[in-house]
Protein backbone atom coordinates (compact mmCIF):
# COMPACT_ATOMS: atom_id res chain seq x y z
CA UNK A 1 0.00 0.00 0.00
CA UNK A 2 2.85 2.36 0.87
CA UNK A 3 4.49 1.64 -2.47
CA UNK A 4 1.28 2.49 -4.34
CA UNK A 5 0.90 5.78 -2.44
CA UNK A 6 4.56 6.58 -2.95
CA UNK A 7 4.20 5.85 -6.68
CA UNK A 8 1.15 8.12 -6.96
CA UNK A 9 2.93 10.87 -5.02
CA UNK A 10 5.96 10.59 -7.29
CA UNK A 11 3.75 10.70 -10.39
CA UNK A 12 1.94 13.75 -9.06
CA UNK A 13 5.26 15.55 -8.49
CA UNK A 14 6.50 14.63 -11.96
CA UNK A 15 3.27 15.72 -13.62
CA UNK A 16 3.23 19.05 -11.79
CA UNK A 17 6.88 19.72 -12.65
CA UNK A 18 6.18 18.89 -16.30
CA UNK A 19 3.24 21.29 -16.26
CA UNK A 20 5.50 24.06 -14.93
CA UNK A 21 8.05 23.45 -17.67
CA UNK A 22 5.31 23.39 -20.28
CA UNK A 23 3.91 26.64 -18.92
CA UNK A 24 7.35 28.23 -19.08
CA UNK A 25 7.81 27.08 -22.67
CA UNK A 26 4.39 28.39 -23.61
CA UNK A 27 5.15 31.74 -21.99
CA UNK A 28 8.47 31.95 -23.86
CA UNK A 29 6.78 31.08 -27.15
CA UNK A 30 4.06 33.67 -26.49
CA UNK A 31 6.67 36.36 -25.81
CA UNK A 32 8.60 35.44 -28.95
CA UNK A 33 5.48 35.60 -31.12
CA UNK A 34 4.45 38.91 -29.55
CA UNK A 35 7.88 40.38 -30.26
CA UNK A 36 7.83 39.12 -33.85
CA UNK A 37 4.37 40.59 -34.45
CA UNK A 38 5.50 43.95 -33.05
CA UNK A 39 8.55 43.94 -35.33
CA UNK A 40 6.39 43.07 -38.34
CA UNK A 41 3.95 45.87 -37.53
CA UNK A 42 6.79 48.35 -37.09
CA UNK A 43 8.33 47.28 -40.40
CA UNK A 44 5.00 47.61 -42.22
CA UNK A 45 4.44 51.01 -40.62
CA UNK A 46 7.84 52.25 -41.80
CA UNK A 47 7.21 50.97 -45.34
CA UNK A 48 3.76 52.60 -45.43
CA UNK A 49 5.14 55.92 -44.21
CA UNK A 50 7.89 55.78 -46.83
CA UNK A 51 5.42 55.10 -49.63
CA UNK A 52 3.13 57.85 -48.35
CA UNK A 53 6.02 60.32 -48.37
CA UNK A 54 6.91 59.27 -51.92
CA UNK A 55 3.32 59.73 -53.06
CA UNK A 56 3.12 63.14 -51.40
CA UNK A 57 6.30 64.22 -53.19
CA UNK A 58 4.99 62.98 -56.54
CA UNK A 59 1.66 64.75 -56.01
CA UNK A 60 3.42 67.98 -55.06
CA UNK A 61 5.65 67.78 -58.13
CA UNK A 62 2.66 67.13 -60.36
CA UNK A 63 0.72 70.02 -58.80
CA UNK A 64 3.69 72.36 -59.22
CA UNK A 65 3.94 71.31 -62.86
CA UNK A 66 0.24 72.01 -63.41
CA UNK A 67 0.57 75.41 -61.73
CA UNK A 68 3.48 76.35 -63.98
CA UNK A 69 1.64 75.23 -67.11
CA UNK A 70 -1.45 77.16 -66.05
CA UNK A 71 0.60 80.29 -65.38
CA UNK A 72 2.27 80.03 -68.78
CA UNK A 73 -1.09 79.63 -70.51
CA UNK A 74 -2.50 82.63 -68.64
CA UNK A 75 0.52 84.73 -69.62
CA UNK A 76 0.08 83.66 -73.24
CA UNK A 77 -3.64 84.50 -73.12
CA UNK A 78 -2.87 87.88 -71.53
CA UNK A 79 -0.27 88.60 -74.20
CA UNK A 80 -2.75 87.72 -76.96
CA UNK A 81 -5.41 89.90 -75.32
CA UNK A 82 -3.00 92.84 -75.17
CA UNK A 83 -2.12 92.36 -78.82
CA UNK A 84 -5.76 92.21 -79.85
CA UNK A 85 -6.59 95.35 -77.81
CA UNK A 86 -3.68 97.32 -79.23
CA UNK A 87 -4.68 96.59 -82.86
Amino acid sequence: MKKILLTFALLAVLISSCQDKTKEKLDEAKEAVTEEVKETIDSAKIKAESKLDTLKDKAKTKLDSVKIKSALKMEEAARKLKESVSK
